[in-house]
Formats: structure tokens, sequence, C-alpha cells
């Protein structure tokens, strides 16, 4: 009875939504849905709480994350539900003295400098009026347009200073502050990030998550392309990205990007394998469910057992 009833119910969607399309286009609401569903779909899984299982993994250990680009705090943009965050012990880098001021009273490994692929004196563009989209490069105000920036929005992208600053590899830069591993990666520095992960040799993420722009809008910034066949080359995987922001391109002209170790490699099979606990903290806290299971069920994870619940309901 239940197949019939499901046959029954493909049949008349199939009637209907290509009807509700034509309404909605002709509202010229289409797009608009089709964001809100992704957005929605995207989160779907926050519906779950995996505390205690994450707790029970960890016991008490913390995810060393290092945030660089962490203007408003640790996971300030809510890319994964802030339930989590007790787990993960942040470590701060904020190049911008006034900026590092605040973080400092809240964070306990801050580090006041830039990263780059080495030690050297660079150049910050600071936006006054959007903070948090300054960079080691200069706005390239005939990109906006890709963007949809209208008038008073480019206006924030006007460049008011700037600011020398100590550059530090991201290695030197741990190292000195005492971290000697490091468990999550997010790195949000408006076109810098090529640089910086050419700085990492003795830090092996089990996460990383890049903010990437498709049509750069900041001036000789490399090709998005350098930067995952960077990563491909290091062994890492894509396994999420998700649009930002409003574009004017059949594809999003910014992204974030989510990249694990490849299972599937002699590399990334060891660096699971070995951090087994905190892959699956990890992967359960971005929601990645049913690549989990693959990947708990292929490496022979002892805590395989814990997920076979929750299912993925992205894929809905």
């Amino acid at each position: 009875m239940g197949k019939i009833i499901f046959k029954f119910y493909i049949s008349i969607s199939k009637l209907i939504f290509p009807l509700l399309a034509r309404v909605l286009i002709a509202m010229r609401i289409n797009r608009r849905l089709i964001n809100y569903l992704s957005e929605k779909s995207f989160f779907a899984n926050e519906k779950y709480n995996f505390s205690k299982i994450i707790d029970g993994l960890l016991q008490n250990k913390k995810i060393i994350a290092l945030d660089v680009g962490a203007q408003g705090g640790f996971n300030s943009d809510n890319f994964f539900s802030k339930k989590y965050n007790y787990f993960f012990e942040p470590v701060m880098i904020e190049p911008i003295k006034e900026e590092y001021e605040k973080l400092k009273k809240n964070y306990k490994y801050v580090l006041n400098k830039a990263l780059w692929s080495g030690e050297e004196i660079k150049k910050i563009y600071i936006l006054g009026k959007r903070l948090g989209s300054s960079s080691m490069y200069e706005p390239d105000s005939s990109a906006f347009n890709v963007y949809g920036l209208k008038e008073k929005e480019s206006e924030k992208f006007r460049v008011t200073s700037t600011v020398e600053v100590e550059c530090e590899t991201l290695d030197n830069g741990l190292k000195k502050i005492n971290i000697q591993k490091l468990d999550y990666l997010k790195l949000d520095t408006q076109g810098s990030e090529l640089e910086i992960l050419k700085g990492m040799k003795d830090y092996n993420p089990l996460l990383i998550r890049l903010e990437v722009q498709i049509f750069s809008m900041y001036k000789n910034v490399p090709p998005w392309t350098e930067l995952v066949d960077f990563l491909n080359k290091k062994k890492y995987m894509i396994t999420d990205w998700k649009e930002i922001g409003k574009h004017n391109s059949r594809v999003p002209a910014e992204m974030d990007m989510v990249f694990i170790p490849n299972y599937k490699s002699s590399f990334g099979k060891n660096l699971i394998i070995n951090n087994e606990k905190k892959f699956t903290s990890l992967m359960l806290i971005f929601g990645q469910l049913n690549l989990l299971k693959i990947i708990a069920q292929e490496l022979g994870f002892k805590s395989k057992d814990t997920l076979l619940g929750p299912n993925d309901r992205y894929f809905y």
C-alpha cells in the first residue's frame, strides 16, 4: 500500500511542480525560492544534536581550531551550530592591533600577526566601512558588477588606509604559541588563502574550510583552481561548498568550500584512522552524515556502530 501511495505522490508531483515553476518564474520569485530552499537544505542536519556522541568521543579533549580571518570571533558566521563551539579550542589570528586587543579578552590563543608563505612585511588594504573584507590584495572595482554590488555597497569596498604588518608562516606562528597539532583550519582572508597554505607543511588538519572567490574582487589573486589543485596535491578532497552572497553569473562568484583528507589515499587514510574520534566529531558537527558512514565503514572505525541512526537530510 505504501508503494502505491508513494507512486501516486510522484505522479502528482510531476504535474504540479512544472506548473508551480511557471507561476514562480512569472512572478520573478523563482530564484528567491530556490535560494531559500537551498539554504534550508544546507542546514537541515542542524535539527540533530550530536553533543552527547561528540562528548563521549572526545572525553574532554578539545578540537584545536585555527581561525584565520577571525574578526567577530570564532564561528561568528554560524557556519555550523553554535551548540558545538564548546568542543573547540580556538586559535585566533588577527594582524590589526585594535581587533587583536578585542579578541585577546575572550580567547586563550591569539596571534597578532598576518599569515603568509614566508616571513616578510606586507601591506594590508584596510576597508574602514567593511573591516572584515580588508586584504593583502587591493580591491578590483571592475569585478564588482559580477557580485551585483550597488553603488552604496561598492562604497564599502573603498580602501580607507593601508597598514604594514609582520607576516609569519602558519607553521612558525603555531609553534611560537606552543600549538603542536591542528585539527580544524578555517581561512577567510580575501585572496590570501593559497599563500597561507603554502606556509603549512608540518600540520595536517582533519577538516579545512576556505572562503574561495571564483571571480576575485581583488587584483592579482591567483585563480581559485590553483587553490583547489594545491590541496588536491596535498591529498585533500572537496566534500562541500556553499555559495556566498548574490552574483550575476550562473555559478556563485564566491563560495565556502570544505575539504577533508582524501580517505582513498594512504596519507588520508592514515591521518583519519589515527584521529578517528576527532575526525568523526568534525564530520558530525559539519553535517557530513552519509559520507561519514561510508568512510567509517570503509576504514573500519571502532565507533561506526554509533553512526547508524540519523540520515543526511540535505539529500531529502
